[in-house]
């Protein structure tokens, strides 16, 4: 059912803990299914130099938190931020269908924290951007 990956993430999670003086932190979670993920970055020079995790939930959710972490550390915000939904699942070498929101998750927590880092360093939100240039009702 899982991937020797997914199962070695689980059983041996990476990066867990959280960041004290963290520069970005981002939760979410999934109320149908209980998950609760929380993402903390340290960031230099625009890379993300550590990153931690804490997370309340199935295998499948402390596995693709424990992907998601290893994948940002060393990227610049923007390539963390194109770390897709579906490249945390293939990273892990699949995750079954129904398990697939937990990778939903965890890309979700990492952009959470680093939009949090942007609000931090006085960037707009996305949709805070498009009300300046466009009448689109975001």
């Amino acid at each position: 059912m899982y991937s020797d990956k997914v199962m070695d993430h689980f059983q041996n999670p990476r990066n867990v803990g959280e960041i004290e003086d963290a520069d970005g932190v981002g939760t979410v979670g999934n109320p149908t299914c209980g998950d609760l993920m929380t993402i903390y970055i340290k960031v230099k020079d625009n890379v993300i130099e550590d990153v931690k995790f804490k997370t309340f939930g199935c295998g499948a959710a402390i596995a693709t938190s424990s992907m998601i972490t290893e994948m940002a550390v060393g990227k610049t915000i923007e390539e963390a931020l194109a770390i897709t939904r579906n490249d945390v699942a293939d990273e892990l070498e699949g995750l079954p269908p129904v398990k697939m929101h937990c990778s939903n998750l965890a890309a979700d927590a990492l952009h959470a924290a680093i939009d949090n880092y942007k609000e931090k360093m006085g960037e707009k939100k996305p949709e805070d951007r498009c009300k300046d240039i466009c009448s689109c009702g975001k």
